[in-house]
């Protein structure tokens, strides 16, 4: 009952973050499908499924689910190699089992051993990624005068950008429509707006939306070479009833369970769509206002069961989608109520609604996404990391670099493996502290462990017992270490017989003897 009051207790907050939610994701769910070479409709049926399906299931108040654009290359690769969907679709229900099997695992854990600076950088990469894929769009750029034909950084990086050629197939209505857009959006987020008490409750996304419609229709009666015509607008397949949209569904060939790259399709997207997940679970958690935590294992579970069903009728797998959280929480929704409400209203849209929506322009959409994109990649972000320490900003800056050059799962590896030596370069320094002390004649040296000393300290103590000149008194004191790898203690056994030909003393607390070579 508690469970039932919490969902609905908010839906003054959670219906327009909904909405905003489903006018970003609209076009996700499209250009997904059309990058991965599923068929369009394959996109809408992941978002409905992520958001109905995996927002029910899920324990998270601000993730929303839905087609990953990190998936894409793997699901394109995929439906290439299979050569059939149908076939694709049986990897994807095995890749829902081998998810909630993890679920059960509690594998979900993974997740809470990435960094802070790497999951910062996950999220400005997707940002700066987020912001290149919608400059097209922005532009009026459309596909058969693709921008990243123009542009180094997207496509050639030893071509040179031809700024003549790139003038000639810019559309001015649509810079127009995205500038105005943007102004809205900044406009939108001023303060005077959100204590207006009519502002505030209409969101900024939506009125760009009905001004983009708007100024289109515009420019087709008044100014015709303004006009976007419907390459530059959204398109959805037209709906005319019930049994026209149940014909709309795919379903898999389970005779593929005969065949072994089913299987290795399979448990290569339940690994890194479980990845991408959790790391979209923590990065969702980290920009929660209320700072609530997510069970992980729980959400294996959801978005398995969110898979197996996109297998069993033909859409793409789904993730938990930052993009899609990020303007879940910016919105202002408080609970996972607002992911449904945007999977109800993707199934409402292509029922009811489909040729209003093919009215609405690319432009205003990409101008929406620059919006969050810039949320995610703000200058203070990079400021902030630089402030905080190279450990902290080279892995930032070098999972944002993979993410942008290469892929989100290389990105995230290569900021893992920055993260890693500076944690390697920290247990090298903290192994132990040293104190000399001068008594009489004689010179002590006291060296006391850390509480925790494994085989990564060995090379600092190492170092520092070679570094003792003869003649010392070696006190090793390891009294307060709850932990001392069998490395280090063979270490110090080593030094014992070493210090007898450098006239060292050697005495050891807490520390218990180990056989070295048939030795103890």
């Amino acid at each position: 009952m508690n469970k039932t009051k919490n969902i609905f207790s908010h839906l003054g907050a959670d219906l327009p973050a909904g909405l905003v939610v489903f006018l970003v994701a609209l076009p996700l769910c499209l250009g997904i499908a059309l990058s991965s070479g599923a068929p369009l409709f394959s996109g809408i049926i992941a978002g409905i499924v992520g958001g109905i399906v995996v927002g029910s299931l899920s324990g998270s108040h601000t993730s929303v689910s839905g087609p990953a654009a990190g998936l894409t290359v793997i699901v394109l690769n995929a439906i290439t190699e299979l050569q059939v969907f149908n076939l694709f679709l049986t990897a994807l229900v095995l890749a829902g089992v081998f998810q909630i099997i993890l679920g059960v695992l509690k594998a979900g854990i993974i997740g809470y051993y990435f960094p802070t600076s790497v999951i910062k950088g996950m999220l400005a990469g997707i940002g700066i990624i987020l912001i290149i894929k919608q400059i097209p769009y922005a532009f009026g750029v459309n596909e058969s005068d693709d921008l990243s034909n123009y542009i180094p950084f997207v496509n050639d990086w030893n071509a040179v950008l031809d700024l003549k050629n790139l003038f000639n197939v810019l559309d001015l209505g649509a810079i127009i429509i995205t500038t105005l857009s943007l102004l809205i959006l900044i406009l939108w987020e001023k303060p005077f707006v959100k204590r207006s008490p009519i502002l505030k409750i209409i969101p900024g996304p939506l009125l760009v939306v009905f001004l983009g419609i708007g100024l289109n229709k515009f420019f087709k009666f008044f100014i015709p070479d303004l006009y976007l015509d419907f390459e530059d607008k959204v398109v959805l397949p037209q709906v005319q009833s019930f049994e026209g949209f149940f014909g709309l569904f795919t379903f898999p060939d389970f005779s593929g369970l005969m065949n072994g790259d089913v299987w290795l399709i399979a448990f290569t997207m339940a690994i890194i769509a479980s990845l991408e997940t959790l790391l979209s679970l923590e990065a969702a958690d980290k920009i929660d206002p209320l700072k609530r935590v997510s069970p992980p294992n729980r959400e294996l579970l959801a978005q398995g069961t969110g898979n197996i069903i996109n297998g069993l009728i033909g859409g793409l797998p789904v993730t938990a989608v930052i993009v899609r959280s990020s303007a879940n929480v910016t919105s202002g929704a408080r609970t996972r109520m607002s992911a449904i409400f945007h999977g109800f209203l993707l199934l409402a849209s292509v029922l009811l609604i489909p040729s209003l929506l093919n009215l609405i322009p690319l432009a205003c959409l990409a101008a929406i996404l620059l919006m969050v994109g810039y949320k995610l990649a703000k200058v203070s972000l990079f400021t902030t990391q630089a402030k905080l320490g190279w450990d902290q900003f080279l892995p930032f800056i070098i999972t944002i670099v993979g993410i942008v050059v290469f892929d989100l799962l290389i990105g995230i590896g290569l900021g893992m493996g920055v993260a890693i030596v500076y944690i390697l370069l920290r247990n090298f320094q903290n192994s132990h502290f040293l104190e000399e002390k001068v008594s009489g004649n004689s010179n002590t040296i006291h060296i006391v462990l850390s509480e925790e000393v494994s085989f990564l300290n060995k090379g600092a103590l190492i170092q520092t017992l070679e570094d003792i000149p003869e003649g010392k008194h070696v006190i090793i004191d390891g009294s307060n270490s709850k932990i001392i790898d069998y490395d280090v203690l063979e270490v110090i056994e080593n030094f014992k017989i070493a210090a007898k030909n450098k006239n060292i003393e050697v005495d050891t607390i807490g520390i218990r003897s180990v056989k070295i070579g048939g030795l103890h």
